[in-house]
């Protein structure tokens, strides 16, 4: 086989269906043995061979790709030129990199001989990934090439996910190879340490110590993070949960992991974190983290964060995360689903029992009183009843992917989230312009499911050449734009901690006709919503319609997002605004710029 069709071949013994890309000259073998490759193999003969989409923009694929991954648990497959077309990926991978989603990236690369000479398209590939992906292949023998992507796919699924780029030069597309159907490279020191976490099981020792502090508890709480979902381990999270009555708070990645709608759920925690999931971290005594890593979005000042644990328990695959932040009293870095799995079983085979009715008291006590609200009788249409209209339809099945800003936390706090996989977006990074690109690769992972990104005004400009995307593939996504003229978030802050200067953030003298856009772009539901009375009708018809369907939803442009946890302060200092209920006075005294977002 050539380099090229090795490739593909590759890309289908691993059970990809699915590559987002974008042509140019340096990927142009690849390109074209994908073209032969559904050619010699058609449909009507039950092969549906690999689906290509091509974006707008590469940095588009890379999040459609991203979005696959998010939603299916499968490695996202990108597939760009040399030069531009690499380096427009690099903000998906780091955001790959940082919310641990699984991607390879493959690259086209000038030939070998012309490297380093500065050639047209030329980008020193492996030197500008290097430091924002899990591991980066430069190709430069043919006969390594086969060995090689076959590795990449095992290192982005293995151990902590992540996205790792393949860079190809196009002679070594071109050669001639002798394909062997197997084979990888000896990732040796990357074996051993995965060997070492998968080996490493939970002793009776381990156990009796975890299930002594659970004992000694009258208000245990378990806090889950993103890690929970990447090891599929939401089922084993639930089981331990359940058996013993332990209330659950999950970070923003971890959304779904604990079903939302469980008079035991507590939603999510941190600094947008609902009310109750912050004050229960405050009284909780035995702090039980999940695949979560401590983040200064949760824990903005480690020394105060669940102050009253007497006891912290932290279960991880990556033994980097231990201690990072917070000291723990007990962990166990292993694989997720079977430590949890047999955490549970050690239980079962002790009998261990205990109650904790008076906690799940507390908990049904601190939802009912702290529980979102905003002004439901402003004349003004709230984002949060956008929200809450959409949520009805929805009832926590659909996929909800969305931007990154005020829009991305109300989405956050308002949507139900029955199952894991249902919530997408851009945590670590906080990457703009993710929304509408990653709804587009999870409809193509999930075809069956609702998909919905909520996005911002400001973050659907990013990436809104996507949109005729949509429409090419007819992927029936339903895209929201709550506009609020202008980058809310930063307003937000701005009126907190900068005086009310608005320097930069606000786009009220702005011409862009959302609707219109869409309209040129093919979206046969194109509308805007701007009177308080229309909502419950209009997002009726929004939802009901067969195939991509855009709305633009007028909103209050003093919305805010609450609860919030100023940067570096602890929950005692939360501000919950003026519809929210809080059982501290509020603190947020003038920061220093320098310690914001």
């Amino acid at each position: 086989m050539s380099g090229a069709e090795t490739v593909v071949q590759i890309l289908a013994d691993e059970g990809v269906d699915t590559i987002f890309g974008y042509s140019g000259g340096a990927i142009l073998p690849i390109f074209d043995a994908v073209f032969r490759y559904n050619d010699e193999r058609p449909a009507d003969d039950g092969n549906s061979g690999l689906n290509l989409v091509v974006p707008a923009n590469e940095q588009g694929a890379g999040f459609m790709a991203a979005g696959y991954a998010r939603a299916s648990g499968d490695v996202g497959v990108v597939m760009v030129t040399s030069g531009p077309g690499a380096t427009n990926t690099v903000t998906p991978v780091r955001d790959s990199m940082a919310d641990s989603i699984p991607l390879v990236v493959i690259c086209g690369q000038v030939p070998t001989a012309a490297i380093g000479t500065d050639a047209f398209q030329e980008a020193p590939v492996a030197a500008i990934m290097g430091a924002v992906a899990k591991h980066v292949f430069l190709v430069t023998d043919a006969e390594a090439l086969e060995d090689t992507v076959r590795s990449a796919f095992e290192l982005a699924r293995t151990g902590r996910p992540g996205p790792v780029v393949v860079d190809i030069p196009k002679d070594i597309q071109n050669a001639e190879v002798d394909f062997k159907g197997t084979g990888s490279l000896p990732l040796h020191g990357y074996r051993r340490r995965l060997a070492k976490v998968e080996e490493n099981f939970l002793s009776d020792e381990a156990c009796e110590r975890f299930f002594t502090m659970l004992s000694e508890s009258d208000r245990p709480l378990i806090y889950a993070g993103g890690g929970v979902i990447s090891a599929n381990a939401t089922k084993a999270m639930r089981r331990l949960a359940n058996e013993y009555g332990i209330p659950v708070t999950t970070t923003l990645m971890a959304l779904g992991a604990s079903d939302t709608t469980h008079p035991l759920a507590l939603h999510m925690l941190g600094m947008h974190g609902v009310a109750s999931a912050n004050y229960a971290v405050e009284d909780c005594d035995f702090l039980i983290a999940v695949g979560a890593r401590f983040d200064d979005r949760v824990a903005g000042n480690p020394g105060l964060f669940a102050a009253r644990a007497k006891n912290i328990a932290h279960f991880d695959v990556d033994f980097a995360e231990i201690g990072k932040v917070k000291r723990v009293n007990w962990h166990h870095v292993g694989m997720l689903e079977r430590d949890l799995t047999d955490m549970l079983a050690y239980g079962r085979r002790i009998g261990f029992a205990k109650q904790f009715e008076t906690w799940h008291e507390e908990i049904a006590n601190l939802k009912k009183d702290f529980a979102l609200n905003y002004d439901r009788e402003s004349d003004l249409i709230q984002p949060y009843a956008v929200i809450e209209e959409i949520n009805h339809h929805s009832k926590g099945e659909a996929i909800i992917s969305t931007g990154v800003g005020q829009h991305q936390m109300w989405a956050a706090q308002y949507f139900d989230f029955r199952g894991p996989r249902l919530w997408l977006t851009s945590g670590s990074m906080g990457t703009m312009g993710f929304g509408l690109p990653a709804a587009i690769g999870a409809q193509f992972a999930c075809p069956d499911r609702v998909v919905i990104d909520i996005d911002g005004d400001g973050s659907m400009r990013m990436n809104i050449g996507e949109l005729e995307t949509a429409t090419t593939y007819n992927t029936p996504i339903k895209v929201i734009v709550l506009n609020n003229f202008g980058d809310g978030m930063v307003r937000q802050w701005q009126k907190l901690y900068f005086g009310g200067r608005m320097s930069g953030s606000d786009k009220s003298l702005h011409s862009k006709d959302f609707v219109k856009a869409a309209e040129a772009d093919g979206f046969k539901f194109a509308r805007r919503l701007e009177h308080k009375d229309d909502l419950s009708a209009v997002i009726q018809e929004f939802m009901d319609f067969e195939g991509p369907a855009f709305l633009e939803v007028v909103i209050d442009r003093d919305a805010g997002v609450y609860p919030m946890v100023g940067p570096g302060l602890s929950y005692d200092n939360m501000i919950t605004g003026e519809w929210i209920k809080s059982r501290e006075k509020p603190a947020h005294d003038e920061l220093d710029p320098s310690e914001m977002f």
